[in-house]
């Protein structure tokens, strides 16, 4: 028997015909390779279309899926109820759903309230004996308004909130934006000059005149005898105006003010469970007007308590503008979760460098600074003396000169451990200046740290004869 021959398959291509007929055999098995996978790749897509029309579904939907079933917008609400189990509402529905009257002074942990013949249940983040101390303590007598702001700046968790409006029983100081930012506005200035240029605490800066005054003559680039040279560390703790508002208009400007203002959450809506009033900024094209902006020597500038704790926050959380919650939760009639808090992060305000000089700033001002006086003998107090603590002040008065508006902004925070506090207060004093922003911030420290060493040491284990005991 004859074999078969192998076939033999003859071509004609030469030089670049040889070349496009390799690129023709290539593409033909890329084709086939396509073909053999696309049962897989089938697969994958069903997957990721399905995933993507479910998140903007999600996205779409939630708000107004929850405002229509609670507002009572079905044929039966109690039907719809396991609707709501499924996806979590907002701090925007929340909002629409609590009177925000109801966490005015709270003094209990959670409430219950009624809404389209549904009961909730609201379990807070407030810390109830801190909550109470505070409140147990206001100083009414002499004050237009007060407002005090505790806040653990890790999570946002709002602590303790309490506030007094003299003429408004139902009015929440914390979270108005009417009072001028004062000297709070330094902590901005001071992370922008750090961070575009290059201050550090022992840098040295001169200034003319007063401390505490700002005139246009102030601002001029001029050195004679009478030039005052001062560190930056100092000029900070002790609030200095015209280096901070020389700072201001010769070194940043409008667009960098305007920039660092922003990312510190200024004119930015801030989420929370309760509307808070936006703190604004605005800068003109007027050299003067920078200065007095950037050493909060103005009543334009405006800032609430709640937004005065999540600046400084900003300063422990190396840098991070973190959203505030007092909203721990919220459960129906039936138990099951409706909402429920986490962190969420706005944006990296500063660097953790940057962040850790100003640290280095508010401790100054606590030690050798504008608020030396009131935390006087601190590094001696039993409970005090173990933490690290910084802080900024501010004062005004109002443009009728008939309130002095009195602030402090800061922290304490644990030496030997994790534990942080950040307190925002502010005071308006009438006729004659009551118990000031600085004190309120120093009894709410020390009775913080007290409560929380004391549960700390109960669960400290100690050696007996027979053991070690866990207390």
């Amino acid at each position: 028997m004859i074999p078969k021959r192998p076939k033999i398959y003859q071509t004609n291509f030469k030089g670049s015909h040889w070349r496009n007929y390799q690129r023709k055999l290539k593409r033909t098995a890329s084709i086939n390779k396509i073909i053999q996978n696309i049962p897989k790749y089938s697969v994958v897509f069903l997957f990721v279309l399905v995933l993507v029309c479910g998140i903007i579904s999600g996205l779409s939907g939630i708000a107004c899926h929850h405002t229509q079933i609670l507002n009572g917008n079905t044929q039966d609400n109690k039907a719809d109820i396991p609707h709501i189990q499924k996806k979590l509402i907002t701090k925007r529905d929340v909002q629409s759903l609590i009177n925000s009257e109801s966490f005015v002074n709270l003094n209990e942990k959670g409430f219950g309230f009624v809404f389209n013949e549904q009961n909730f249940r609201v379990d807070t983040s407030l810390d109830v004996p801190l909550q109470q101390f505070m409140l147990d303590n206001l100083d009414q007598s002499t004050a237009r308004y007060i407002g005090i702001v505790a806040m653990d700046p890790t999570t946002g968790r709002i602590l303790s909130m309490v506030s007094f409006d003299k003429t408004d029983q139902h009015n929440n100081p914390c979270i108005n934006n009417r009072f001028p930012a004062a000297s709070i506005f330094k902590i901005v200035t001071a992370a922008a000059a750090i961070e575009e240029c290059n201050f550090n605490s022992g840098s040295i800066l001169k200034y003319n005149g007063g401390k505490h005054t700002l005139y246009k003559s102030q601002l001029k680039k001029r050195t004679n005898r009478y030039t005052n040279r001062i560190t930056f560390r100092d000029s900070f703790a002790q609030s200095v105006n015209p280096v901070f508002g020389k700072i201001g208009s010769l070194y940043l400007g409008k667009t960098v003010l305007e920039n660092y203002a922003e990312a510190f959450g200024f004119n930015q809506n801030i989420d929370f469970e309760i509307p808070v009033a936006l703190s604004s900024v605005s800068l003109s094209d007027e050299f003067y007007q920078w200065a007095e902006i950037a050493c909060g020597f103005n009543h334009e500038t405006t800032l609430s308590p709640l937004h005065g704790a999540l600046i400084t926050s900003v300063i422990l959380n190396q840098g991070r503008l973190i959203e505030p919650t007092i909203v721990d939760q919220i459960t129906d009639e039936t138990g099951q979760v409706i909402y429920r808090s986490h962190l969420i992060t706005l944006n990296q305000a500063i660097t953790p460098k940057s962040a850790k000089v100003v640290n280095n700033l508010m401790e100054a001002t606590i030690k050798s600074g504008t608020c030396r006086k009131a935390f006087r003998g601190y590094r001696k107090d039993q409970i005090l003396s173990k933490l690290n603590i910084g802080g900024k002040s501010g004062s005004l008065d109002n443009k009728a000169h008939d309130a002095r508006y009195d602030w402090f902004v800061g922290y304490a925070e644990e030496k030997d451990g994790h534990e942080k506090l950040v307190i925002s207060v502010i005071v308006a004093h009438e006729k004659f200046i009551g118990t000031r922003a600085s004190h309120y911030a120093r009894i709410a420290m020390k009775q913080y740290f007290r409560n929380y060493f004391a549960k700390k040491d109960e669960k400290v284990p100690f050696k007996t004869a027979f053991g070690i005991v866990d207390c």
